[in-house]
């Protein structure tokens, strides 16, 4: 089985995509469009390509800051205090259609969209990528994955460097 991962467009199937959270298959279906044209986001999906453009996974990516108080200390400590934000990449969303729950379609994601901003933070400024988990569930499979949590803030965050590591 061949899998294909793409920006969206007009021409992929979404109205079947469930993966168990309605507020992301919602997203996808009826918002995401709507942001792709607006460029609050890019949305990547990924497509079976036997099951001719069915999206069976997605995530999005856009610029976003942390702010420098909101950063564990020695890491405010690394940039200068004139930056009351630090520049980030926010993976806003990622689901995998239910079918494809347990088969690694997360991970591939997850690792597509970190090498898609580490690639990008060569071009334009970002220390890390952040995420907002939607639930437990998502937090713990971002903490697998050596996200750790921004102090008084729920979100979470990987370190370019530390991607600079894995992707060279």
């Amino acid at each position: 089985m061949g899998f294909l991962t793409e920006n969206l467009h007009a021409s992929h199937v979404r109205s079947h995509f469930q993966c168990g959270n309605t507020v992301l298959d919602q997203y996808l279906k009826l918002q995401a469009s709507q942001y792709v044209k607006k460029r609050l986001a890019a949305c990547f999906v990924c497509t079976d390509v036997v099951l001719t453009n069915k999206v069976i996974g997605f995530y999005t990516l856009s610029n976003s800051s942390i702010s420098r108080e909101f950063l564990p200390i020695e890491w405010q400590n690394k940039y200068p205090k004139s930056y009351h934000t630090i520049p980030a990449t926010l993976l806003g969303r990622l689901a995998v259609d239910a079918s494809f729950h347990g088969k690694g379609m997360g991970e591939k994601l997850l690792i597509e969209a970190l090498y898609r901003s580490f690639l990008a933070s060569r071009e334009i400024g970002s220390i890390a990528v952040v995420v907002d988990p939607i639930d437990v569930n998502a937090e713990k499979f971002y903490h697998r994955y050596g996200f750790q949590k921004i102090p008084d803030s729920g979100k979470l965050f990987l370190a370019m460097n530390t991607m600079k590591q894995l992707f060279g």
